[in-house]
């Protein structure tokens, strides 16, 4: 049975996150049984890059799904928009080799935060952009990026709940850029702890605000301890921007 590699985009506002919950609608679900209404195989499942949370959005997703359907690969994403809400877009759709997987063949991710830099609310921007009053020094915060850079145990970077035992991450990028009043931070790595993101955001804010000094950033994150670390940052900021993948 043929393996497809599907590329997707949505907005998270409406959805309890990527993965299936019960009494809750998920993007999981409503891509799968968009699938499985296209192509008539009631066991279609579908696997995810990533499990983003609730309120998160992505520019770009992939997923993974085994069919026997007759639809060519590439008219895969017109025919599954005319059954997807507006708020999911498909992009693109290739077969792969059987043993593809969404999440573990790829070689890292790049998220992206989004920051409206205004001491007034945006209506057009604050479902998808945290809204800071304050005046960011995104010199001073670029700075404090390059510091999350490098192979480091980012345990004190991952919110209580998670089960992943290796909490050892690898940053190959961190940056803090401004665009007029919009402020955009970007961090890539070979993978991420749970809400490590959203963490290392809030703490890039409270670097800001002059609560944790730039040359205490190395050892807060040496230390694993997630009480130094700065607040949890909201979701609706946060948008997986790209899966990397070394053969595609």
């Amino acid at each position: 049975m043929p393996r497809f590699l599907l590329t997707i985009k949505y907005d998270g506002s409406n959805y309890c996150g990527w993965q299936v919950q019960p009494n809750a609608v998920s993007v999981q679900s409503t891509v799968q049984n968009s699938l499985i209404a296209l192509t008539g195989e009631e066991n279609l499942c579908v696997t995810g890059c990533s499990r983003t949370d609730s309120g998160v959005h992505a520019n770009m997703f992939c997923l993974h799904f085994d069919s026997d359907t007759n639809i060519p690969s590439e008219r895969i994403p017109f025919a599954l928009n005319i059954r997807l809400p507006q708020d999911i877009v498909a992009t693109d759709c290739k077969i792969v080799p059987d043993d593809f997987h969404a999440r573990y063949s790829s070689s890292g991710k790049t998220y992206i935060y989004k920051i409206h830099n205004s001491i007034f609310l945006d209506p057009f921007k604050y479902k998808y952009y945290l809204n800071v009053s304050r005046y960011i020094d995104e010199v001073l915060l670029d700075k404090a990026a390059k510091c999350f850079v490098g192979t480091y145990d980012f345990k004190g970077f991952c919110s209580a709940g998670s089960s992943v035992v290796d909490t050892v991450r690898t940053v190959s990028s961190c940056s803090v850029e401004r665009f007029a009043e919009d402020v955009i931070i970007s961090i890539t790595a070979n993978g991420f702890l749970y809400n490590m993101v959203r963490i290392i955001v809030g703490t890039l804010l409270e670097v800001n605000e002059g609560r944790i000094k730039l040359e205490n950033l190395p050892e807060i994150i040496s230390s694993g301890d997630r009480e130094k670390a700065g607040p949890t940052a909201k979701p609706y900021g946060l948008y997986l921007e790209k899966v990397h993948y070394d053969s595609f």
